[in-house]
């Protein structure tokens, strides 16, 4: 999931688990964050991404743990919140042996936590972590995995961009709208396509240029802005953030013209407390579909790997991401609440109904 960014630190000794893992042979940094295995063991990908200090890695995966807690409730999963972090550059950092060392720890948990790709991280590198432990997913299909998620990733967040449309304009589709997408890579590249058979006008942004350039030869009718900031400012009915966190600040609400806002990037608002971003975005009029709701097509996809994957049935679990998006926006609306805080309640609601306050172990 991707709670918003809290107002002060987020405290280790408030998780259920927060493991450190070091191993000097291949330059190994992570760490493991456990926030709940209340409704089970605890699912949730793995960062490999260059942080700046150790603490903005343990913020991080702090918050993004928290995050698939909520993610994994409200979409009906029996799973727990987890994530994890490698502290490195993975273009330059990443090896087999690294990979198989991580691997080795994550068998060590037991099962409490299960991961899986994440910014950074692939198919191929999920292969390799899983030769070392059983709790792999996002793995090849060759390797008995389900391969991309991002595929299931991209038509969720489409599934809510849909309901956010029903919901905004009546009518559950992008046809004629303006959507503008922030961040092209591996799901942003899958939701264009969807977009623009919808029938949308498509606006795409990413600051890899090749990301952009090899969108273009599938679909030159896109269109492309200089930046993020000229895409948030142009004339848009839909805003996608598709990258990395804390798209909506204080500065990117308010010259935002889009009516909606729903896309895949983790952790889009930057303040969740008082008078923070889900409230200006209220105070503007403008829609937003929670992020940990509408990008859960891929843990859907994930966790159907646990049970031998079939690609029709996570499908079809996905499309539910319509429903929850619409039952979201819908109590906001009776309640006066923000979508976000909405999706909390029900999120929270389901841990204390349907799951209890133990702590999960192998063979329970």
């Amino acid at each position: 999931m991707s709670a918003p960014a809290p107002a002060a630190p987020l405290n280790p000794l408030d998780y259920e688990q927060v493991a450190y893992c070091h191993d000097e042979a291949t330059g190994l940094r992570a760490i493991i964050s456990i926030y709940s295995t209340a409704l089970g063991p605890a699912l949730g990908g793995t960062r490999f991404y260059p942080y700046e200090t150790e603490q903005a890695a343990l913020q991080d995966v702090l918050q993004l743990s928290r995050a698939m807690a909520y993610k994994n409730a409200l979409c009906g999963l029996d799973h727990g919140g987890g994530k994890a972090v490698i502290i490195g550059d993975p273009s330059t950092d990443k090896s087999e042996a690294l990979l198989r060392a991580y691997g080795r720890f994550v068998e060590s948990l037991g099962g409490r936590y299960v991961t899986a790709c994440d910014v950074g991280t692939y198919v191929a590198d999920m292969d390799i972590v899983g030769k070392e432990t059983r709790f792999a997913t996002g793995r090849s299909e060759a390797n008995g995995g389900a391969g991309d998620s991002s595929v299931l990733t991209a038509y969720g967040v489409f599934q809510g961009m849909r309901a956010s449309a029903a919901h905004v304009w009546g009518k559950p589709s992008l046809a004629g709208k303006a959507v503008g997408i922030a961040g092209v890579g591996k799901v942003g590249h899958i939701l264009a396509a969807h977009l623009l058979e919808d029938g949308a006008r498509v606006v795409v942004t990413d600051v890899k240029r090749s990301a952009v350039d090899a969108l273009l030869e599938k679909h030159p009718e896109i269109d492309v802005a200089a930046d993020v900031s000229a895409l948030v400012r142009s004339e848009l009915d839909v805003y996608a953030p598709c990258a990395l966190g804390g798209a909506l600040d204080e500065t990117t609400v308010a010259v935002l013209s889009a009516k909606v806002v729903c896309g895949a990037a983790n952790n889009q608002l930057t303040n969740q407390g008082p008078g923070g971003t889900a409230q200006a975005l209220m105070a503007r009029g403008i829609t937003y579909a929670p992020d940990f709701l509408v990008n859960a097509g891929g843990v859907i996809q994930v966790s159907d790997e646990l049970h031998g994957f079939d690609f029709a049935r996570a499908k079809q679990r996905t499309a539910g991401i319509f429903d929850a998006t619409a039952s979201v926006l819908r109590a906001a609306a009776d309640t006066g609440i923000s979508p976000a805080a909405a999706a909390d309640r029900l999120a929270e609601l389901r841990m204390a109904q349907v799951g209890s306050n133990r702590i999960w172990l192998p063979g329970r």
